[in-house]
């Protein structure tokens, strides 16, 4: 799943749109141009610079207090706009989106993750959608549907009751039926281990949540910026984001399923995980393709389709069809 996949929830605030390009850095033009000199627009990325910055500055510069603690200001503030920015674009709590939603949501993921054959769900949102509808399991019709969401996460061996829930690592995330390919907002790497803030344990708002993390030197894990070999290096840093594109690269291998594609427009810059599916074994490619097929931006992507296509062994040919993504439903 891809942006779309939010954008059909509430178009209103989910777009393609990088967090760089929204950000307000009018109170601190200097940081634009840290950005420039690392040549990247990874929030993470500079605010660590700046801080280590700060700290070594002082050993080569005789008077060199003004600057260092001007740099832990602007981290400081950079901090509070990545916070602003992220909460600009996504609902701050669960009610923020109708029951009906999430329940409709859930009857679409049932075609995936429940039954004998449920599959898995690979997601490059960062967003909180996802891990809002697996949690709304309040439906109030019939038998509840009870969807597989294993994501690897299970209590913290030494603090089980914590508001938080730990990676167990590589060896019990094989089990693992929902990926976040990117992250998402609701994982935290602390130093030591990956943190999932839990809504149900932990109730605090988007917002709050990831001010307070920050706060902590804890930062949110997801990859929302840069070119796809950009993205690709830093989830070969990251042992939980590896692990995801490992299992998605096994996935792909096998022929006996199909995959389904929705609110994804194959642009280039995720061909680290595109080319996989495009390398793979399975035999089947479904493509949601929104409005109208002669619209410049699905052409684009039947194009890019093909190319997938294009890129199989001739021992394992893909055969690529689409289907109109507003048919899905996917959130009523």
């Amino acid at each position: 799943m891809g942006n779309g996949f939010s954008i059909a929830c509430r178009a209103d605030i989910f777009h393609y749109g990088s967090l760089y390009g929204q950000a307000d850095f009018s109170g601190a033009p200097e940081v634009e141009a840290v950005f420039a000199a690392l040549g990247t627009t990874d929030f993470e990325a500079v605010i660590r610079t700046l801080e280590s910055a700060a700290a070594i500055l002082p050993a080569y510069i005789a008077d060199g207090s003004a600057a260092p603690a001007k740099m832990l200001q602007h981290a400081g503030m950079l901090k509070e706009i990545l916070v602003q920015t992220i909460a600009g674009n996504h609902p701050h709590i669960p009610s923020d989106i109708p029951d009906a939603k999430f329940w409709a949501c859930r009857r679409f993921l049932s075609h995936f993750l429940t039954g004998e054959k449920a599959g898995c769900v690979f997601t490059l949102n960062y967003d909180l959608l996802l891990y809002w509808t697996l949690m709304h399991e309040d439906l109030p019709f019939g038998d509840p549907i009870n969807l597989a969401k294993n994501d690897g996460f299970g209590n913290d061996e030494d603090e089980p009751d914590a508001e938080y829930v730990v990676w167990q690592g590589e060896t019990n995330a094989h089990s693992a039926n929902v990926m976040f390919l990117h992250g998402a907002l609701h994982l935290f790497d602390s130093g030591k281990d990956l943190l999932k803030y839990t809504w149900v344990r932990k109730g605090v708002p988007l917002v709050d949540q990831a001010r307070a993390a920050l706060a902590d030197d804890k930062f949110p894990l997801f990859v929302a910026e840069g070119t796809s070999s950009q993205k690709k290096d830093k989830i070969r840093h990251n042992a939980y984001l590896y692990q995801g594109l490992k299992q998605l690269t096994s996935n792909v291998t096998q022929g006996r399923h199909c995959w389904f594609i929705f609110g994804h427009s194959l642009a280039a810059n995720d061909d680290h995980i595109l080319t996989r599916i495009g390398r793979g074994r399975f035999k089947k490619l479904y493509v949601g393709i929104y409005g109208d097929p002669l619209e410049e931006w699905n052409e684009q992507i039947m194009v890019r389709a093909k190319w997938l296509a294009s890129l199989r062994h001739e021992k394992w040919p893909l055969d690529v069809a689409f289907y109109d993504a507003e048919s899905a439903q996917v959130w009523g």
